[in-house]
């Protein structure tokens, strides 16, 4: 018997549009309460005049794609060089978990839905993200004043009362744009990791080349998670300085957890940390950009410093193979090891370039008295960028790699709706 799609009942508007409230609020309401713990831990609760609010709001906005930028000054006395692009991904990704699960929900009731029902259920959700994003964007903007201490700023500011200030303020315009990006981008990911969720009939066909490889890369990086978030409990008990251990972890544990994935597989990244800011990594990820130069930080750098850095290696291999027998076992039993090559090693491509993009940081503040010299003591830079093609180029082949021997494994594993080859040719 076939199947063909359901249409969507006229009555489904209103239903749609209920789900997608109930997903972008659940998204938000999550979003700010990592935010809102991790500040809490990072010791931003004791922000004068009520600014906690307006600094959770921003990093929502920064998580969630959108732009945030810093201002600062003293008048004409000083001019402020500042700017500020960081994602903090334990705050993403705790909204995309939240929002896509919401978003798929009503989708679980069949295989194949009309291309129309889809895009009935994802306009409401990007509409209502984006008026949502609007809203925390308005609330992200605050003014604090600075203590220079003894610096030429604070004795002529004291003169004429003219103090020195930094801020910052969402920008709209690029907030909406990379908001549209990051909720499409988020719904796509989401029909494509999940098996149960319909497609429409005349994409029914790549389901076997996109969701199982797709699927894989999803839990390898979120077994790099739960991996990393065991190591930074272990760290908190043991080490000491809980509280800052706590605010890394969740603000930002992707950021580290997946950047030690592309390490552990050959990649690399360089960066650069100086003045009195810094970058919320361990300490010797932190003692290797503070160089005289910028750094290339990858397993043989950080090697130099501890031997046991060389466990990312291993790690990397291990947990790769798992994702190649995932992968396998999760295909159609007809599906080569080659197939299996290409399809996780594309994937594996494309979900390290993401994860390039949005881990890159870029941080910076000074003031500058009368456009001539810096403020000591205010004066700050913070840069980590991926070298891109080394990076993607070797998840690519580490990926072709793991689908191939994941192939080979799960011959041997009996995996569900593989039939006969004479039952295979029998008609339906």
């Amino acid at each position: 018997m076939s199947r063909t799609p359901t249409p969507a009942s006229p009555g489904g508007t209103g239903s749609a549009w209920r789900a997608a409230l109930v997903a972008v609020v659940a998204g938000f309401a999550v979003m700010a309460a990592v935010a809102a713990a991790g500040l809490a831990c990072a010791g931003a609760g004791d922000l004068p005049d009520g600014a906690f609010p307006h600094v959770v709001a921003a990093v929502v906005v920064l998580a969630a794609g959108g732009s945030v930028e810093v201002t600062g000054g003293a008048g004409f006395l000083a001019q402020a060089d500042a700017g500020l692009a960081v994602v903090p991904l334990s705050v993403s990704l705790a909204g995309a978990l939240t929002a896509g699960s919401c978003f798929l929900r009503p989708l679980h009731n069949r295989a194949v839905a009309a291309p129309g029902e889809l895009l009935a259920r994802a306009v409401p959700m990007v509409v209502l993200w984006l008026i949502a994003l609007t809203g925390t964007g308005l609330l992200a903007r605050r003014t604090f004043g600075l203590s220079t201490g003894d610096s030429p700023v604070s004795e002529i500011g004291e003169l004429l009362d003219s103090a020195p200030t930094a801020g910052f303020r969402a920008a709209l315009p690029a907030t909406l744009l990379y908001g549209l990006l990051w909720i499409l981008g988020l719904l796509l990911t989401a029909l494509l990791v999940s098996r149960r969720a319909p497609l429409p009939a005349g994409l029914v066909r790549f389901h076997t080349a996109v969701r199982p490889a797709a699927f894989a890369t999803v839990a390898l990086l979120l077994a790099y998670v739960v991996l990393g978030l065991g190591v930074g409990i272990v760290v908190a008990v043991t080490q000491g300085h809980p509280a800052r251990t706590w605010a890394v972890l969740l603000l930002g544990l992707p950021n580290l957890a997946w950047m030690a994935l592309t390490v552990g597989f050959g990649g690399a990244w360089e960066g650069r940390v100086e003045g009195p800011f810094g970058l919320p990594v361990p300490q010797l990820l932190d003692e290797l950009l503070r160089g005289p130069a910028p750094s290339t930080v990858d397993v043989a750098s950080l090697a130099e410093r501890d031997s046991r850095a060389w466990w990312l290696v291993v790690v990397a291999a291990g947990l790769l193979l798992a994702a190649g027998v995932l992968a396998a076992v999760r295909s159609p039993a007809h599906v080569r090891p080659r197939g299996h090559a290409l399809h996780l090693g594309v994937s594996l491509a494309l979900a390290t370039f993401a994860v390039c993009l949005l881990g890159r940081v870029q941080a910076r503040f000074g003031l500058s008295l009368l456009g001539i010299g810096s403020v000591d003591g205010l004066g700050g830079t913070a840069a980590l960028d991926p070298v891109l093609w080394r990076t993607v180029g070797l998840a690519l082949l580490w990926g072709a790699l793991a689908g191939f021997l994941g192939g080979l494994l799960a011959r041997r594993v009996r995996r569900g709706g593989r039939v006969e080859e004479g039952a295979a040719t029998a008609p339906h």
